[in-house]
């Protein structure tokens, strides 16, 4: 076991050191960030449907996965996808520790209200575990959904499997797929348990953001597609996949 393990972290790191650093980095902020952002709910004028500002960049998450599928496969993209948590837990704590902090946010300087924003400021970064550790479960969990659906679909296509067409029709699948079991994971998870949603919020939620989601993958695809026609021209993770003994 502590064998396998070493293997792992040292394939892990050589996947780390062969992964262009902005996509990488994309990765983690898009995580963080729509962590961060699902605190804000959305108005709407249906009581049966619920959406959070999480949507407006989980679908770099998920544009950034399909692009490290694509290039290196689906068992790279979800040992990526580990780290990326592993990261966003440790921001997450490192928020709880400062919401802890004797002080007051810049944002609190409202008359009379000063004490009861500094604690919702408070509250918003400083998370709360069923939250964190919820969405870090589901999104594991669409991670490894999208990653292999990902590439299952791309073993279908033997002719054109590098042009944009195959690339865009498997990346819309698994997608929408793995955006609609983030948000149901999450949702019956955290959402039902703990803030009372029904079950027909919770799909309906789940549906609604799939959709609204899986626009955003589409409109910035192309340049998705663009990223790993370069990635393959440049030669990129060449030194990973002679560590791996793989055929690119």
């Amino acid at each position: 076991m502590i064998k396998y393990f070493k293997k792992e972290c040292k394939d892990i790191l050589m996947l780390l050191k062969n992964i262009p650093a902005l996509i990488f980095t994309l990765f983690v902020v898009a995580v963080i960030a729509m962590n961060l952002l699902a605190n804000k709910s959305i108005n709407l004028p249906w009581n049966w449907l619920a959406l959070d500002c999480g949507i407006i960049v989980s679908w770099i998450a998920f544009l950034t996965n399909d692009i490290i599928v694509k290039h290196f496969g689906p068992k790279a993209a979800t040992k990526i996808t580990i780290v990326v948590i592993i990261i966003n837990l440790g921001i997450c704590l490192l928020f709880f520790v400062a919401s802890k902090i004797p002080g007051v946010w810049g944002e609190s300087f409202v008359e009379g209200s000063e004490d009861l924003i500094n604690n919702a400021l408070n509250k918003t970064f400083g998370g709360t575990w069923y939250v964190v550790f919820g969405s870090a479960i589901a999104f594991l969990i669409a991670a490894i959904v999208n990653n292999f659906t990902n590439y299952s679909i791309g073993l279908l296509f033997k002719k054109d499997k590098d042009s944009f067409k195959v690339f865009a029709f498997r990346s819309y699948i698994s997608t929408a797929l793995g955006q609609f079991v983030d948000n149901l994971c999450f949702a019956l998870i955290v959402s039902h348990v703990f803030f009372g949603w029904t079950i027909i919020q919770c799909i309906t939620c789940s549906l609604t953001g799939m959709i609204l989601e899986l626009l955003f993958e589409i409109v910035f695809s192309p340049i998705g597609y663009r990223i790993t026609k370069k990635w393959q021209e440049e030669n990129v993770g060449k030194l990973y996949f002679d560590y791996r003994g793989d055929k690119k």
